[in-house]
C-alpha cells in the first residue's frame, strides 16, 4: 500500500479545531472520535514563555518608551512574527483513506503515534492547541505551535521566532526554495514516513518518481556519494603529481637556460682590473647563481616529498574506493533480498489480510516470550 503525505499551513482556527461550533463538512455524530491532546490558553502561554524574559528586559531599559507591557499584544500587533503557527497533516485523500474506512482508523493509529513524538522531535516549537479529527472526511491532525528561541542578544532573551527556532533544531535553510521551513516540514514527513512503513504504507511523493528510500537505500547512495569523493580526491592528487614533475622539468629548464647565459658572461675589458672584475662581474654573477641553485634544490626537494605523500595518499583512496565499492554491492545485494522479501509479505498480506497477519504475529510473539521466560528460568536453576 502507498499512500499520499500532505502537510498544509493551517488558518489557526483553534476554536474550529476545539469544535467549539461546528461547520457543515463536520459529521456531528463522529465528533466523539476525536482527540485532544492539548488545548491552552495563549496568552497562559505566553505569559508562561515569556514572562520572566521580558521582565529581565524591560529591567534593563533607561527609557520608558523602550519598555515592553505586553508581548503578547506586541507580537499580536506586531509584521515581524506571528502569535503562532498552525501545520495540518494528513495521510492520503478522503478516496482511500476515508475517515469511517478500516483505512482511515489505521491513518487514525499512524497520526496518534506520530503526535506522541512531536514535541519531543521539536523542542522549540511550544504545542499549545492540538486535535486528532475523525469527524471529516479524512483523518487529519491540526498542530499549533508557538516557536520560539533562547539565549537571544536582540530584544527579550526568550522571544518568539520561527527562523532561530528551526535554526536551534538544525534546521539552516540554503535560499528561497531552500527554506528551514521546507527543510524541517521535509523531515516531518520522513517521521511520519516511518511510522507509515511500520504499519506496512509506503510513503509516495508527489511530483517525483521516486520512492521514499529505504535505509539500505539511504546507505547505497551514501557509500557512491562518497566513492565518488574519493574518485575527485585521487584524481586531484595525480593531478598534483604531474604539476610537480612539471615543475622539475622547469627547473631543468630554467637551470639549463642560465647555463647557457653563463657561458655569455662579459670578457674584462682591457682597462678592467682583477680586482674590479672580480667584484663588479664575477661575485655578483656566482651569488646569483649560488642562489639561484639553492631555490632549484629546494624546490626539487619539496617537490619529491610531495610526490612521494601524495602517491600514498592515492594508494590510501584507492583501497578505500574498492572497499565502498564492495560495500555497495553488498548494500545492493540485500536491498535486493529485502524486496523480495517484501513481495512475499504483499502476497501473504494480500491473501490473509493485515488484521490476520497482526493476528499471527501477536501468536508467535507471545511464543518466542513463552520460550525466552523457559530457558532463563532453566539458566537460573
Amino acid at each position: 500500500m502507498r499512500r499520499t503525505i500532505s502537510v498544509m499551513v493551517g488558518k489557526g482556527s483553534v476554536r474550529h479545531n476545539n469544535r467549539n461550533f461546528t461547520a457543515e463538512n463536520v459529521d456531528a455524530e463522529r465528533t466523539k472520535n476525536n482527540i485532544t491532546y492539548c488545548n491552552e490558553n495563549i496568552k497562559d502561554v505566553y505569559n508562561k514563555l515569556f514572562d520572566e524574559a521580558l521582565e529581565k528586559f524591560n529591567a534593563r531599559q533607561t527609557r520608558k518608551d523602550r519598555m515592553i507591557d505586553d508581548y503578547y499584544e506586541k507580537i499580536r500587533t506586531g509584521k515581524q512574527e506571528k502569535l503562532f503557527h498552525e501545520i495540518i497533516l494528513q495521510i492520503g485523500n478522503f478516496e482511500d483513506m476515508h475517515a469511517t474506512s478500516e483505512n482511515g482508523q489505521l491513518s487514525k493509529t499512524i497520526l496518534d503515534k506520530y503526535m506522541q513524538g512531536f514535541q519531543e522531535r521539536n523542542s522549540n516549537l511550544y504545542v499549545f492547541s492540538a486535535h486528532l479529527h475523525m469527524d471529516e472526511a479524512t483523518p487529519h491532525l491540526h498542530i499549533d505551535f508557538i516557536p520560539f528561541t533562547t539565549n537571544s542578544k536582540r530584544g527579550l532573551e526568550t522571544r518568539v521566532s520561527l527562523k532561530k527556532a528551526l535554526e536551534a533544531q538544525g534546521f539552516v535553510g540554503r535560499g528561497r526554495s531552500d527554506t528551514e521551513w521546507n527543510r524541517w516540514v521535509y523531515s516531518e514527513k520522513e517521521a511520519l514516513a516511518k511510522i507509515m512503513l511500520e504499519h506496512g504504507i509506503e510513503w509516495e511523493q508527489k511530483g517525483t518518481h521516486e520512492k521514499h528510500k529505504s535505509v539500505s537505500e539511504f546507505k547505497r547512495d551514501k557509500l557512491i556519494e562518497e566513492v565518488e569523493i574519493l574518485t575527485e580526491q585521487k584524481e586531484e592528487l595525480e593531478h598534483k603529481i604531474s604539476s610537480y614533475k612539471n615543475a622539475e622539468e622547469y627547473a631543468m629548464v630554467t637551470a639549463q637556460k642560465f647555463e647557457d647565459e653563463a657561458l655569455k658572461i662579459p670578457d674584462p675589458s682591457p682597462l678592467m682590473s682583477a680586482k674590479k672584475y672580480r667584484n663588479d662581474i664575477a661575485m655578483p654573477f656566482i651569488n646569483k647563481l649560488i642562489k639561484i641553485v639553492k631555490n632549484l634544490a629546494r624546490r626539487c626537494y619539496r617537490a619529491e616529498k610531495a610526490e612521494e605523500k601524495s602517491a600514498e595518499d592515492i594508494a590510501r583512496l584507492t583501497e578505500e574506493k574498492e572497499r565502498y565499492k564492495s560495500k555497495v554491492w553488498n548494500l545492493k545485494l540485500e536491498n535486493s533480498r529485502i524486496k523480495v522479501q517484501l513481495r512475499d509479505y504483499d502476497k501473504i498480506k494480500d491473501y490473509l489480510g493485515i488484521d490476520k497477519i497482526k493476528e499471527l504475529l501477536k501468536t508467535i510473539n507471545a511464543a518466542m516470550r513463552r520460550e525466552h521466560k523457559k530457558r532463563r528460568t532453566e539458566l537460573e536453576r
